[in-house]
């Protein structure tokens, strides 16, 4: 029987030809996360530029997006896991293998070309993996992936328990490349790549029929399969999306760190759940948007920034803060989708 909760959060159908143009989009009790997530990280950047000289620079806001183009990758990936009623563990020890083994194939000899494809292809299997585990044998997504945690942790610690430096010409040219707006004002590749993982990840779940696979997964996987959707098929390839998305976060480390370390990573898939939280993106599944997780990740950033330009304050304070805003915002959906069965009803 479908949820009447879960049937209000999916997303409405796109609007026919006959649609008047003025509602084609309403504001809907959903959208109330997302806004007060905008709202939050405008005050908190109000704040900084009042309480922090210097903070207004352009460069200050940049450099958000050039320190966690990584995160903002594997957060993409959790993203549609979480829409499908889901969860990930795994991502933070896949970006430690990731730039173990890449690490250590490139102080082999091995070239770029060879070994960034393995790479990705790699986090990909794992995640692959996993799907099928969880799927077919009705395993929880917290446990399957807690398994693939410790899988791929250990195979990290396995290959080399030091950390490796990178220096090969390929990867040394990609970490320092700089793409410049002005003098003093640029951004990393990865912030580039990162943009472009978010800009074709946000056209999947608007335009195409996967994406309204995943939403209709998240809002009540009985029903998707009654309607005939692909939901195995979906499952899976969501959890592929999140590792190919690990991987790649793992590639763009990386290039942040110049260097593959096992112990890379750790905490990652805690950072990354808490952006999709913050951004909006309803834990039960079925609702939220793209958007929201580039906010949340934002907003962990700046958080960050205000810490570092405070000066006074242990880097333990993020946590605390990014604790509270947790809290607040699981509170916050349950407040949404409580009023929303309730209008329903």
């Amino acid at each position: 029987m479908t949820n009447t909760a879960d049937a209000d959060l999916r997303p409405s159908p796109p609007a026919s030809s006959n649609t008047p143009k003025h509602k084609l989009w309403q504001p809907d009790r959903q959208h109330v996360p997302v806004l007060a997530t905008l709202s939050l990280l405008a005050f908190m950047y109000g704040l900084g530029v009042v309480n922090y000289e210097g903070f207004g620079d352009i460069q200050v806001v940049l450099n958000i997006f050039v320190d966690n183009a990584f995160l903002l990758v594997v957060a993409v990936g959790m993203t549609f896991v979480i829409l499908t009623g889901g969860i990930d563990l795994s991502v933070g020890a896949v970006v430690a293998l990731t730039t173990t083994l890449g690490a250590t194939l490139l102080q082999a000899g091995w070239p770029a070309g060879v070994v960034l494809p393995l790479l990705l292809l790699g986090g990909t299997g794992l995640g692959l993996g996993t799907g099928a585990v969880i799927h077919y044998f009705k395993v929880e997504p917290f446990i399957a992936t807690l398994a693939g945690m410790f899988l791929a942790r250990g195979l990290a610690l396995l290959i080399n328990r030091n950390s490796i430096p990178i220096d090969n010409g390929f990867w040394v040219s990609v970490a320092q490349q700089r793409i410049r707006f002005d003098r003093g004002v640029f951004i990393s590749t990865s912030v580039l790549i990162a943009l472009v993982v978010v800009l074709v990840a946000a056209a999947v779940l608007i335009w195409t029929r996967f994406g309204r696979c995943v939403y209709a997964i998240g809002g009540n996987a009985d029903s998707a399969l009654l309607m005939g959707l692909p939901v195995a098929r979906t499952r899976i390839a969501v959890y592929g999306i999140s590792g190919f998305c690990a991987s790649l976060g793992g590639v763009l480390y990386s290039f942040y760190t110049l260097s593959g370390y096992s112990l890379h990573g750790n905490g990652l898939e805690l950072d990354a759940i808490a952006a999709v939280v913050i951004g909006g993106v309803l834990l039960a599944g079925g609702s939220g948007y793209l958007f929201g997780t580039v906010l949340g990740v934002l907003v962990l950033g700046l958080i960050q920034t205000i810490i570092t330009f405070q000066g006074t304050l242990s880097s333990w304070w993020t946590r605390i803060v990014v604790g509270v805003l947790l809290f607040a915002f699981i509170v916050l959906q349950r407040v949404v989708t409580g009023k929303s069965a309730l209008r329903k009803s």
